[in-house]
């Protein structure tokens, strides 16, 4: 996989509390398990707009096993399943549902990595190895975080195909448009009762990463729930990590619901960034995305609270996209329904107009949401 040009390593920090220790990239790829890889890869395709890119199984070598990656723009998403009874992957599905393993790091030296990382106390998931074929050797690494998610360490300059080492190209008949997703903005990871700020502490000690906001039960609540949440960032700015909690609230957070249905700490939902939400949004919804929706009422005062902004409010207020500023800009951002079966991941679509915040401003407005659902389900 080539380097993307403006990815450079010589962007000025962003974050420069954060330490120089572990120069991250940006995000490589995220990794789910999955109950039926090949019918996930057709979802993400179909309704998301991801395009077939590689795979790897009984085809390529692999007996356990089988991965299709799907991309769009800079977004790789690696669905796997197994091809056997029993063994980890089937545990972690039988665990927790379909979800994210892995969240992929690109890293200019693996060996590295991994030797920082655990030097200041991550436990190891995977010593350095080498992988090659014909197309140049990869590097990867990796050490783990919360419940059983993983981090590795992806070191890539000296490989030129498709993917990865063992992984050949995917090119079925089948190429679905894009829906304009670019990036991933952030992702979310939920955790038990007062665990925020040991993970915290984790990604500042081990990574280097530093806190960019707070956000307590005040911020984050509403008559009936509560949460908590710290958002922890690497130097450069493109790795960025909110943390959530749960608070004491009268009923069920929506965290301590996805820690029951998800049997303990995970990630919980990928935001990615688009250029214009709008479209992406609408194409989305036609392809038959489910997103959460707020009272029409949240845009009778919405621009006295956030000010001037470049789209007309009625395609906003139409598909339920919320806005806020900070003092950089303003965002637009919505959230869809989870797309498992279990109440557990979800997807964020962001686009950013110089804000550099996370939409404090809507949260009330969007917890509401959620408890609407977590009604429905009987579970709030």
């Amino acid at each position: 996989m080539k380097i993307q040009e403006n990815e450079s390593i010589e962007l000025p920090k962003e974050n420069p509390e954060a330490k120089d220790f572990l120069p991250l990239l940006g995000t490589d790829y995220v990794e789910l398990y999955v109950g039926n890889a090949k019918q996930a890869a057709y979802y993400y395709m179909s309704a998301w707009g991801f395009q077939p890119l590689a795979y790897a199984g009984l085809e390529t070598g692999l007996k356990d096993r089988v991965s299709y990656v799907i991309q769009q723009d800079k977004i790789r998403l690696v669905l796997t399943s197994s091809l056997v009874a029993g063994g980890e992957i089937n545990r972690h599905v039988d665990a927790h549902g379909d979800g994210v393993k892995a969240i992929a790091l690109w890293v200019a030296d693996s060996a590295s990595s991994y030797r920082e990382t655990t030097s200041r106390g991550a436990e190891s998931y995977m010593t350095p190895e080498v992988l090659e074929d014909e197309d140049g050797r990869a590097v990867i690494s990796g050490i783990h975080t919360y419940g059983e998610t993983v981090h590795l360490f992806v070191e890539r300059k000296d490989y030129h195909g498709v993917f990865l080492p063992g992984y050949s190209s995917w090119n079925p008949r089948y190429q679905p448009t894009s829906v304009g997703l670019r990036y991933i903005d952030h992702m979310v990871g939920n955790v038990g009762w007062n665990e925020m700020n040991k993970w915290c502490e984790f990604y500042a000690k081990v990574m280097g990463f530093a806190q960019l906001v707070s956000f307590d039960d005040k911020d984050i609540s509403t008559d009936y729930t509560a949460l908590m949440s710290k958002v922890m960032s690497n130097g450069n700015g493109r790795i960025k990590f909110p943390i959530n909690e749960p608070a004491d609230g009268r009923k069920k957070s929506q965290i301590e619901e996805y820690i029951q249905f998800y049997n303990g700490a995970g990630v919980q939902h990928m935001a990615m960034a688009t250029n214009n939400i709008i479209e992406t949004v609408s194409g989305l919804r036609d392809r038959g995305v489910e997103f959460l929706t707020v009272p029409s009422s949240y845009y009778d005062d919405v621009l006295d609270r956030v000010g001037e902004i470049d789209e007309e409010l009625e395609p906003l207020k139409e598909l339920g996209i919320l806005i806020d500023r900070d003092d950089e800009g303003y965002l637009l951002q919505i959230f869809t329904k989870p797309v498992l079966d279990r109440p557990t991941m979800f997807i964020e679509i962001i686009q950013r107009k110089g804000a550099k915040s996370f939409g404090k401003g809507n949260f009330k407005a969007l917890f509401e949401a959620i408890e609407r659902e977590q009604e429905a389900r009987g579970t709030l």
